[in-house]
């Protein structure tokens, strides 16, 4: 078998140009030139839930190169960047672990050797990159399976990142990465995204890997010299683990035995895989917490961040931001080198179960100038202080419209224990209110730490919500009782729930004051 498809000579990665959007391919080296010039504007073959271990891997490969070359700048080009890759692998000077296909005794790119070399055992066949991706879809109603059976080369080459760097355990013989707590969890990220476009963010990360690298290396045991950083050069008999006191801070692993082939006589592409015994690094008991630039870590449970199905909604999120409850990850604290305009920070993961994908989460948070501020000095403290308040308000608002509605469809009886219809129908109806808080939080919250009367801001924030929370209430009494007096005394007590909730001093005593000096000025009007 030759080498085929090699990613430090042949211009197999798909692009389109910030200029005009025209397409281009480049080799590796020559992609990361471009993006050193902020050029790229994105990949054609890049699906949404392979972004982030796209750029991950970008970064960290990139890092790597600069600090094994001893050097504290990126290279500006191609011929230091192909040198520098390749002296990443110096047991393969001719450059067979970047090709995606190689003979089965020597690495090929993100895929082991497999000692002596056949995989005559190995039984399971892959035909198309996007089933070779670490997605699993119930019965093909999110996401269609199999569907790449035409695919180009980086089609296969992002499958294959993504599987060998964000999956996880998947029945007997299928373990997972190290980066993640435990088998079923995920791989999230959260990092700020500077002005640009993708070599922006990929220059910055790469200066902060490089400054934080002895950190790492202190907080995590791993070889600040000499360590392993790309999983695929070695041969895998799928036996044994790799030690995680082994490896370089900035590694690349895989989790799968995977190798490509070519159909005979064709330039198809297909995949040939097989089962391991144990996992490639040896890292159950760390919880995720292996120095994942990009990854937070809850502190009272001590492991890596996982998201559930609700994803990175306002309350996760701000206390990823501004909380106590989680270690920040290095590449989300914004830097003086940032700028100070447009800046955000970026959220991404898939939330994994038991034998399945359950979805792709992506949120951007825009991060204001004096939050920015804040943020470099450390002063997490006021704007985990303001984030806190806003989250019990919306809770105590939307408990205040979820009791209104519950009286709506309990035909207005004056009770507190509500029947399961009515309960079911109030939370139905209460979630439109959450989720427009939810996607609004943070442009909210910006404009209050901005402002130069902050209490003005919020007040009017609260009162935009209570508007908000009464349209919702008064649009569901078509839902509600429909019959004659029944109508009218369900929607009656209702709004007189809703009303008598916002102006207790039990729920919002910032609102029941602002209503109450309403009231007093048209007595005194009167």
């Amino acid at each position: 078998m030759t080498l085929r498809y090699n990613l430090l000579d042949e211009p197999l990665i798909r692009t389109r140009l910030v200029a005009d959007g025209q397409p281009k391919s480049f080799s590796l080296p020559a992609l990361f030139v471009a993006l050193a010039n902020d050029v790229i504007r994105d990949f054609p073959a890049l699906r949404p839930h392979q972004r982030h271990p796209w750029h991950a891997f970008l970064v960290q490969l990139a890092a790597m190169a600069v600090h094994r070359a001893g050097r504290e700048e990126i290279f500006d080009t191609e011929s230091g960047w192909k040198e520098a890759l390749l002296g990443l692998t110096p047991d393969d000077p001719d450059g067979a672990a970047w090709c995606l296909i190689s003979p089965h005794d020597r690495p090929a790119f993100m895929q082991a050797p497999v000692p002596g070399g056949s995989v005559d055992s190995w039984k399971n066949r892959i035909e198309a990159a996007d089933e070779l991706d670490m997605l699993v879809t119930s019965k093909n109603h999110d996401l269609k399976a199999a569907r790449m059976r035409r695919a180009e080369v980086d089609d296969w080459l992002m499958a294959l990142i993504s599987l060998q760097t964000q999956e996880g355990f998947l029945g007997a013989g299928n373990y997972g990465i190290s980066r993640m707590n435990g088998g079923f969890a995920s791989r999230p990220a959260i990092g700020v995204v500077p002005q640009g476009h993708w070599g922006s963010r990929w220059k910055r990360d790469i200066q902060t890997l490089l400054a934080s690298r002895v950190a790492i290396v202190q907080q995590q045991g791993l070889q600040s010299m000499g360590g392993v950083g790309l999983l695929w050069l070695e041969p895998w008999n799928g036996e044994s683990s790799r030690a995680f006191s082994s490896l370089d801070p900035f590694y690349i692993e895989i989790c799968r035995r995977i190798r490509l082939e070519c159909s005979d006589g064709q330039q198809s592409i297909f995949a040939i895989c097989t089962g391991s015994k144990a996992a490639r690094i040896e890292a159950k008991e760390r919880n995720g917490m292996t120095g994942d630039p990009w990854t937070p870590i809850a502190v009272a449970e001590g492991k890596a961040l996982t998201i559930n199905a609700e994803g990175f909604h306002y309350r996760l999120a701000a206390q990823l931001l501004f909380g106590g409850e989680y270690c920040r990850s290095i590449a989300q604290m914004p830097s003086v080198t940032d700028g100070t305009q447009g800046l955000f920070v970026l959220a991404q993961g898939v939330t994994r179960g038991k034998g399945k994908t359950e979805k792709y989460h992506e949120r951007r948070i825009p991060i204001s100038p004096k939050v920015r501020q804040l943020l470099i000095q450390k002063q997490t403290d006021r704007l985990g202080k303001i984030a806190g308040e806003r989250v019990n308000a919306i809770g105590q608002i939307r408990s205040v419209l979820w009791t209104a509605l519950a009286t709506l469809f309990d035909q207005g009886a004056p009770k507190d224990k509500f029947s399961d219809s009515a309960k079911n129908k109030a939370s139905d109806f209460a979630k439109p209110f959450e989720q427009t808080e939810d996607a609004r939080f943070f442009d909210a919250l910006n404009a209050e730490i901005e402002s130069d009367q902050p209490e003005t801001e919020h007040l009017n924030w609260l009162l935009s919500m209570a508007s908000s929370a009464e349209s919702i209430l008064k649009r569901a009494f078509a839902a509600g009782p429909q019959c004659g007096e029944q109508r009218y005394r369900a929607q009656a007590a209702a709004l007189s729930r809703f009303h008598a909730g916002l102006r207790s001093t039990k729920t919002l005593p910032v609102l029941a004051e602002y209503y109450r000096q309403q009231s007093t000025n048209k007595e005194l009007a009167l």
